[in-house]
């Protein structure tokens, strides 16, 4: 990485998103994007100024044990590396400061994992950008109490993205499902939330066309988690419900996907 370019961090965070994923590919570090500036970028033709939102910070995902590369790259890449937090978390989690634009990156190793763990490393191929629009939708579902700017992700996400088999252009519902059938806590946080979602459809001032769309897409996905074959292990977590917490507490960290 050359100089000019490790000293040239963009104002425009999207740019910035595309630049660092453009170096990374240049010099084969295992870097997709995630969080709302990913499915900003990956959204065709744009998207209703009601869906769009201000994105503060940056969120990546890495493969495994590439903790050290990933540092020395985002260093030279004009990054200043949370040194005392990246010794404690570095094999799940990085962070990296912007100071001249007050940004944050966070950086996901392996494994997305807050509320519930997303995996996420044998994934980085399928697309060149950002990690696969399934899971793109999972790490924004995976919250438990979701706030606006989730919300907000979510229907953009599917708005400009309908469910499918596979991956691509469409949201790969069959790796949603067949990851949520293995594990109850996690079905269960995202079918309320895809719920959740669907209810807030109308809020966002869409034309009659887009808001029924969106709607028929939340229950589509809803309905192949629901026909997707449970595990063992499914079923005897279901029995015992929510009587047990089924989702993580994660620690307090500034910023978020």
């Amino acid at each position: 990485m050359s100089e000019e370019a490790a000293g040239a961090i963009e104002r425009d965070v999207l740019a910035e998103g595309e630049r660092l994923v453009g170096l990374a590919a240049a010099g084969g570090v295992p870097l997709r994007l995630l969080g709302g500036v990913a499915i900003r970028l990956r959204a065709p033709g744009g998207l209703p100024e009601t869906l769009t939102r201000t994105y503060p910070d940056l969120d990546f995902a890495a493969g495994k044990k590439s903790t050290a590369r990933v540092t020395a790259f985002f260093r030279e890449a004009g990054y200043e590396a949370q040194v005392a937090f990246n010794a404690l978390n570095g094999k799940e989690r990085l962070l990296f400061l912007d100071d001249a634009h007050g940004r944050q990156v966070d950086v996901f190793v392996g494994t997305f994992r807050m509320s519930h763990g997303i995996p996420l490393a044998d994934r980085l191929e399928v697309d060149s950008k950002t990690i696969p629009l399934a899971e793109l939708l999972l790490t924004k579902l995976q919250v438990v109490e979701l706030n606006e700017k989730d919300v907000l992700d979510v229907l953009a996400l599917l708005y400009g993205h309908a469910p499918g088999e596979a991956d691509g252009e469409t949201i790969n519902a069959r790796r949603v499902a067949e990851l949520c059938a293995d594990d109850w806590g996690l079905w269960r946080t995202i079918t309320a939330n895809l719920a959740f979602c669907r209810e807030r459809v109308d809020a966002y001032g869409l034309s009659g066309r887009g808001a029924s769309e969106l709607s028929e897409r939340v229950d589509a996905l809803l309905e192949r988690l629901d026909r997707e074959p449970k595990s063992r292990g499914w079923r005897l977590r279901a029995k015992i419900g929510e009587r047990k917490r089924w989702y993580e507490v994660p620690e307090e960290v500034v910023g978020g996907p």
